[in-house]
């Protein structure tokens, strides 16, 4: 039996910022850029989560949900720090540790000697250790693979934890709601609400051959994690799948020419990136195009490469060409490339 922790940092953002300034503790606080250039929420404390405040939220509505919202400026450098050092001190208990983002990580501890093998009380002692030496809160969920212990990190937040214990795995799966199981998001919810499967128990009485004439190949997982099994391993050195620029615009985009010259600068932005990280142009198998809309809404094109680094000319040619087919306002532009292999985690930078 393996012995899974998910750790989760409370509020990981704004948390720093309350560190970096004490006047901050008490206050709703989000971590956001400005309402007046088109901000967006990228944290939330418990305070400000009570006025409906909440991550990716537009600033400027968060600020009407809460008058009195503390906006905190990002500190990406300082996340980092506290985050490498948070790694660091997984990295006494295990070296089974695949981070997810600069906030959470899966600890594979089914090899510890440490409590008598109890992941439980080695997930206590981090969570001590972490608030001892960062002065940090974080969750964590305790089980016997990732899905349910991410699931179960949420069980006691903030500053709590659960364990799902394999005696009464089942039930606790039974129970859970589908939007609960990893890869469901409110397409797949809504689909699966409308076939009247509400929990994991509903889903428990189809059958595969059921699932996957409904679901293509997903069925097959859904019906594994609608049982509680999930069997991926604690990935030590995650492949990074892809490698992206984006740029928010103060005010929206209307004409071609001035579209075309910030995508030239997105672009721009992207070659410098990518020339300065450790990635291999050699493993670029396509590029991506990404557009959001003045009314929040996105959609992206992918298009296979011929060549090692993508043509700053023809990668203009084909954005014109994909802008056109839905000529609208546009608040966001970004590019990226999709990769066969690397060393690195998956990263996203916005500009």
């Amino acid at each position: 039996m393996r012995k899974i922790i998910h750790v989760d940092m409370d509020c990981f953002f704004v948390s720093v910022e309350e560190k970096l300034d004490p006047s901050l503790k008490g206050k709703p606080v989000v971590v956001a850029g400005e309402s007046s250039k088109r901000g967006v929420v990228a944290a939330a404390n418990y305070e400000a989560r009570k006025y409906g405040v909440h991550s990716a939220m537009p600033t400027s509505r968060a600020l009407r949900l809460c008058k009195h919202l503390v906006l905190a400026p990002f500190h990406f450098s300082e996340y980092k720090i506290e985050s490498q050092c948070i790694r660091e001190i997984f990295s006494r208990y295990t070296q089974k540790i695949e981070p997810l983002s600069l906030d959470e990580a899966y600890l594979d501890v089914s090899d510890s000697k440490l409590f008598n093998g109890s992941a439980s009380l080695i997930a206590k002692e981090i969570r001590e250790i972490i608030w001892q030496e960062r002065g940090l809160r974080a969750s964590a969920g305790i089980a016997p693979n990732k899905f349910l212990a991410k699931v179960a990190s949420d069980w006691k937040k903030p500053n709590g934890q659960f364990t799902v214990d394999p005696s009464f795995l089942f039930d606790f799966v039974s129970a859970l709601p589908v939007r609960k199981i990893f890869g469901v998001g409110e397409v797949t919810e809504k689909k699966l609400l409308s076939k009247g499967f509400k929990t994991c128990k509903d889903i428990q009485k189809s059958t595969v051959v059921d699932l996957e004439r409904d679901f293509g190949s997903w069925g097959r997982r859904l019906y594994d994690l609608s049982h509680g099994r999930d069997n991926r391993d604690v990935v030590v050195s995650r492949l990074r799948k892809s490698f992206s620029v984006e740029k928010t615009f103060i005010k929206d985009l209307k004409y071609l020419e001035e579209i075309e010259d910030e995508f030239k600068n997105v672009f721009d932005n992207f070659l410098k990136r990518f020339e300065n990280s450790k990635e291999n142009s050699k493993n670029i198998k396509g590029v991506t195009f990404k557009i959001k809309f003045f009314d929040f809404k996105s959609k992206t094109k992918d298009y296979i490469l011929d060549s090692m680094l993508p043509d700053k000319t023809d990668m203009l040619s084909k954005f014109r060409d994909f802008w056109a087919s839905d000529p609208r306002d546009i608040r966001l532009i970004g590019f990226g490339v999709k990769l066969k292999s690397s060393k690195s985690n998956q990263l996203e930078f916005e500009i």
